[in-house]
């Protein structure tokens, strides 16, 4: 068994153990010392489930924002051209021009979308780290790349998990 599926199981009986308790209030007028421990070991493992299962709710919906997920590996010999102390800053506009490119970032605006913000591409701080790791100067000859695209249009750059 996993890990996921013992906890799911553990959490079962915990929440069978939760209906089969009287109400809080009775609790208070009836308590005696044993009841009245339980009610203060029950409260905070409430707290923890709510938790995780906002944290559940929170994935599910990000997930549901994204529209398209692609994975490429960027090359990033163009930013060797410029000098030395210029390199990682063109790497990162590279990535960004790639992103718009390939994932079709639209940035025409007609006159009744002027007032509103245009989508952009989102660079992760692990892709960032990743340019800048060896400093300005020697930026990755290549990089890859996870991006997605929500429904909004913004595009996000994310490192590729294997890397």
């Amino acid at each position: 068994m996993t890990k996921e599926t013992e906890q799911e199981q553990v959490l079962q009986e915990e929440l069978e153990e939760l209906a089969e308790l009287p109400d809080e209030e009775s609790l208070e007028v009836t308590a005696e010392p044993e009841q009245a421990v339980a009610k203060e070991e029950i409260a905070p493992q409430k707290t923890e489930k709510t938790k995780e299962e906002e944290a559940k709710a929170k994935r599910k919906k990000k997930d549901d924002d994204i529209v398209e997920e692609r994975f490429y590996t960027i090359p990033l010999q163009r930013a060797l051209i410029r000098p030395p102390k210029k390199r990682a800053p063109r790497a990162i506009q590279i990535i960004k021009i790639f992103a718009a490119k390939h994932m079709k970032l639209q940035t025409k605006v007609t006159e009744e979308e002027e007032t509103e913000e245009l989508p952009q591409v989102l660079v992760s701080q692990e892709v960032n780290e990743k340019v800048w790791g060896r400093g300005i100067e020697k930026p990755p000859r290549r990089i890859k790349t996870r991006i997605t695209k929500d429904k909004d249009g913004y595009i996000s750059v994310y490192l590729a998990e294997n890397q």
